[in-house]
């Protein structure tokens, strides 16, 4: 059975976000976008909703994470190179976001991250195929 996966990460400012996002080559689904949220396609099979923070809190009954406050997850997407990750990386960065941590050179993977407008922190990587498929 193949299953879907949608990500649900809170936003300060909708608007903002899908510009930065857009920025950086990301599609939405109108069918899924509203004033409130909207729908990033990372692939046929994983999206991202974006909620605006207070929508986002209607979900749920616990205390929503603010950025500085202890890391609970970081979302990972896949690259289809070395140069892929530099590029997302780059653009990401060059649109308002920092860096998370310095880039990760391992030969056979290569992985660079950084925090988006909401704190929310974004790795990209990319593994050598034949070395994936060796493992």
């Amino acid at each position: 059975m193949s299953r879907m996966l949608f990500v649900n990460l809170p936003v300060n400012d909708l608007s903002a976000s899908i510009a930065f996002f857009s920025g950086l080559g990301f599609a939405f689904d109108p069918a899924f976008t509203d004033q409130n949220s909207t729908c990033m396609v990372i692939s046929e099979q994983a999206c991202v909703m974006l909620l605006r923070r207070d929508f986002f809190e209607s979900f749920h009954h616990r205390r929503t994470a603010r950025p500085g406050d202890p890391l609970e997850v970081m979302t990972a997407v896949s690259a289809a190179s070395r140069e892929d990750v530099d590029d997302l990386c780059d653009r990401a960065l060059s649109t308002g976001a920092t860096p998370a941590s310095a880039p990760d050179d391992q030969g056979f993977m290569y992985g660079r991250s950084f925090v988006d407008l909401d704190g929310h922190v974004w790795e990209v990587m990319w593994m050598d195929p034949q070395a994936a498929g060796a493992a």
